[in-house]
């Protein structure tokens, strides 16, 4: 389990560059919730937005998740309580006013940052025209 990473995966790194180089910032391996003990792999504070790339494996894809051969019970109860996670981070992410958005590890690079920047595109000018 050590050498699994948790942050800064080739995915990341690549929707990441794409959405710095469209003038995005943006908080790496952020708690979105002060009291919540969860990270979003990219947290844009000021438009409430926290971005997911998931692992095919680790989170369960419904396209790609194999079952393991080896110690079956453990990992797949294993995937289900990740899985489990993930929706209670996205439930309590929204009552608090976030948007959250979860990626796929195989989904192209470009088509999620594409998504990100207009999604916090779209933010920041809805909060631009609540403050006219």
């Amino acid at each position: 389990m050590q050498a699994i990473r948790s942050r800064d995966t080739t995915p990341e790194r690549m929707i990441r560059r794409l959405v710095h180089a469209q003038g995005l910032r943006y908080r790496v391996a952020a708690r979105p919730l002060p009291g919540l003990r969860r990270t979003a792999d990219m947290v844009f504070r000021p438009a409430k937005i926290a971005v997911f790339i998931d692992g095919c494996y680790w989170h369960g894809c419904p396209e790609h998740y194999v079952p393991p051969k080896t110690n079956p019970g453990y990992w797949s109860d294993k995937v289900a309580r990740n899985i489990a996670r993930d929706r209670d981070t996205d439930q309590r992410l929204t009552e608090a006013g976030w948007t959250v958005l979860r990626f796929w590890e195989h989904e192209p690079s470009a088509e999620c940052a594409a998504q990100i920047s207009a999604e916090v595109k779209q933010r920041r000018n809805s909060a631009r025209k609540k403050g006219d």
